[in-house]
């Protein structure tokens, strides 16, 4: 645990994927939303003068179709550091730090309490120059606009021999040679050497793409084809003093919070082109950077605008020379994905999940712009990439592997594995609703836009992320080739849904004095894959705790273990068990289907009366199916056996663990026939696609089941029910 309506004349501008075959995803297995058409948030579009897709990469600069445009991060809007108390903001100020234990931001502010400033008002998610025939046009988009009136940003034009102070009370000061001040409509351009007002600029507003539009005519400023330094910020705006707002202590409806130690708080939330801003190290508290916002923050605390400074090159913008070269392509990096998903603006930090108390849970960030952490490793020409879910923890965000051997390790494997964090909405999904959804929708993202092989992935995570991996890996199993959590357990959650990695190796990294995960959790996993005959290893490290082989950051073995496997789509033996409860209808994240089965639905949907084994029992239904089409059995398990290692290589010395694991020994080989053994329990009704089962239309249907069922042959006409 670490650290859709769009106006008339609207333009969709996707940042241009790397590959969009479809090949690049399964073709039926996980819910339907992996495979969903994408659709574009009303901030990523253009209208008028507008034209450049976005870049969608956070801290990159790109000059795209006569346009300069700045990508930011999202939700980093927590202004300057004013200090911590107890590893919180001062006076808790920042809401966000509450259940962010190991996401903390930065930057101390807080906003106004009253509901239009949602949280997130000043959260810079763009900004774009281009010159037009009479004027210098700047664009800048938030990620919330609900009141114009209440934002208000800066943007530093041209140079000078010594810093000079932002106008308004902004509090902080940089080169200038002009101030461009826009708040609500109003737009102010000064000359930053004597205050003098220069011009009253046009300012368009729209509030359904949240963007400002400023046009600067020539006549007040020309940049010909110079090369010009600009550096901006965003902040709220006092309508009644008009001027920026600055934090106190401790927010209230109208004013925000967060001072902290600082005499002189500077008034921006957000400042962008901050194209140098830090990962940090995972074990190094003092360069934590969850939310990339340190060097923000640091710099904002001595009132310093200078570190953050773009060289807009006006020859360039005239010439519409394309030049995507300050965009990385590999390595770590921070993407922002269009969620289909609108569940309002801003953040909503009143709500939290709790193990079976999420199925309406929206997750804490709301809007339809959503980050996640990539890490792309270099490409072997002709090859394609796989892929490595890497889910974070509980009080963690999307960045708690970002740079980590944790990424780096599991992206060099085979022709190289994209390793993807998304937030799921927030610290405290569980990867349940619509924290889930993001996770395939970021899935889907990448897709688009790299050339993935479908088969060579791989599934992840610590704690949460960990119990998240089981989750994930017993719902879907054959999206995954093999699966690896981290001090997680799902004893608690569905131990009857463990039959389901039937063709799904695992290896469980635990700790034997975890205070969180207690090791008899995971211990109930090893038994009940024990009994089902599963394959898999459980190693349990000692002396270790539960953060221990998070600040070790060492995976090397798991990395091995994870291999090159590749899923196998068409196993001769499939078991499933479904959950109703867990079907969400209204996200696509219908989890009925593995393999060659499908359409599994549950006769009874009440939830069976709690065990000692089942304490959280909830409605089920099982079904057991095995071709003989394919002329091989199951193999026998080995029983378990036992072992011991020592991990090497990490932050700590070396960290002994023990082994449980069980292994298969050869399929032995059956006589073909054109039969299906089929075992329900409590199912209505399951449809087999014959062809991938190795059966024909005709097929004998070996039939056992507690109850009325429908068995159907897709594509054949045929259904028989049986009793």
């Amino acid at each position: 645990m670490r650290r859709a309506l769009l106006a008339a004349g609207t333009v969709l501008a996707l940042a241009p994927a790397a590959h969009a075959d479809t090949a690049s995803l399964p073709a039926t297995a996980g819910p339907p939303l992996l495979r969903d058409a994408p659709t574009v948030a009303p901030q990523l579009t253009n209208a008028g003068i507008w034209k450049a897709s976005p870049i969608l990469v956070s801290g990159a600069e790109a000059y795209r179709d006569g346009e300069f445009l700045y990508q930011d991060y999202l939700y980093d809007d927590h202004g300057a550091d004013g200090g911590q108390v107890n590893g919180y903001g001062f006076d808790g100020a920042n809401p966000q730090t509450g259940g962010a234990t190991f996401s903390e931001p930065t930057g101390t502010y807080g906003y106004p309490t009253d509901p239009r400033y949602h949280g997130n008002a000043a959260d810079l998610v763009e900004l774009r120059v281009r010159p037009t025939a009479s004027a210098t046009a700047f664009r800048v988009t938030l990620n919330t606009l609900d009141d114009p009136s209440l934002v208000g940003f800066t943007i530093a034009i041209g140079g000078s021999s010594s810093p000079r102070p932002y106008p308004h009370g902004a509090n902080v000061s940089g080169p200038a040679a002009y101030f461009l001040t826009v708040h609500g409509t109003t737009g102010e351009l000064l000359d930053a050497a004597d205050g003098k007002v220069v011009d009253a600029p046009v300012v368009q507003v729209d509030r359904v793409r949240r963007q400002f539009e400023v046009l600067v005519p020539h006549a007040a400023w020309d940049p010909g084809s110079a090369v010009v330094p600009m550096a901006a910020g965003v902040g709220l705006w006092d309508n009644v003093n008009q001027r920026y707002l600055v934090p106190g202590h401790s927010p209230t409806a109208t004013t925000p919070g967060g001072q902290g130690d600082l005499s002189n708080p500077p008034a921006f939330f957000n400042v962008a082109f901050r194209t140098k801003e830090p990962i940090g190290a995972v074990n190094d508290p003092t360069t934590w950077n969850y939310w990339r916002d340190r060097a923000q923050a640091e710099a904002l605390a001595k009132g310093d605008m200078s570190p953050f400074e773009a060289s807009v090159d006006f020859g360039k913008l005239s010439a519409g020379t394309t030049d995507d070269s300050a965009v990385p392509t590999t390595g770590p990096m921070d993407r922002i994905l269009s969620s289909r998903f609108d569940e309002g603006q801003g953040v909503d930090f009143s709500q939290s999940s709790s193990l079976g108390s999420v199925a309406d849970f929206r997750g804490e960030y709301l809007g339809r712009l959503q980050p996640y952490a990539i890490y792309v490793p270099p490409r072997k020409p002709g090859r394609r990439y796989g892929l490595t879910l890497l889910l974070h923890a509980l009080s963690a965000n999307y960045n708690e592997m970002l740079g980590t051997r944790d990424q780096a390790e599991m992206a060099d494997r085979g022709n190289g594995s994209i390793v993807i964090t998304p937030e799921a909405r927030g610290p405290d999904g569980f990867y349940y609703s619509v924290p889930l959804a993001d996770v395939f929708e970021v899935w889907s993202d990448v897709a688009r836009r790299y050339d993935l092989d479908p088969a060579f992935t791989d599934v992840s995570g610590y704690s949460m992320g960990g119990l998240g991996t089981m989750y994930m890996a017993t719902k879907f199993p054959d999206l995954f080739a093999r699966a690896f959590p981290i001090v997680g357990a799902t004893a608690e959650k569905n131990p009857f849904q463990l039959p389901n990695l039937r063709n799904l190796p695992i290896l469980l990294w635990n700790s034997a004095v975890d205070e969180l995960v207690p090791a008899a959790e995971p211990e109930a996993d090893t038994v009940g894959m024990q009994q089902d005959g599963l394959r898999y290893e459980t190693d349990l490290f000692a002396p270790s705790e539960h953060l221990t082989l998070a600040y070790n950051d060492q995976y090397a073995p798991a990395a091995a273990f994870l291999g090159t496997a590749k899923v196998d789509p068409d196993p001769a033996h499939v078991t499933f068990s479904a959950d109703p409860g867990d079907a969400y209808p209204k996200l696509d994240l219908a989890a009925d289907h593995a393999y060659w089965v499908s359409g599994v639905t549950v006769r009874d949907t009440s939830a069976p009366s709690p065990t000692a084994d089942n304490p959280n029992s909830r409605p089920h239904g099982t079904v057991d199916v095995l071709s003989h089409g394919f002329g091989v059995g199951d193999p026998t398990p080995s029983g378990p056996q036992a072992g011991a290692g020592v991990l090497t290589g990490g932050n700590l010395p070396a960290l002994a663990y023990t082994r449980q694991f069980q292994t298969w020994g050869p399929a032995p080989k059956i006589p073909v026939e054109d039969r299906l053994d089929i075992t329900a329990t409590n199912v209505k009704s399951v449809t087999i696609d014959p062809r991938r089962a190795h059966v024909s239309c005709g097929a004998h249907l070996a039939v056992t089941t507690d109850g009325p069922l429908t068995v159907t042959l897709a594509g054949c006409g045929r259904s028989e029910a049986f009793k």
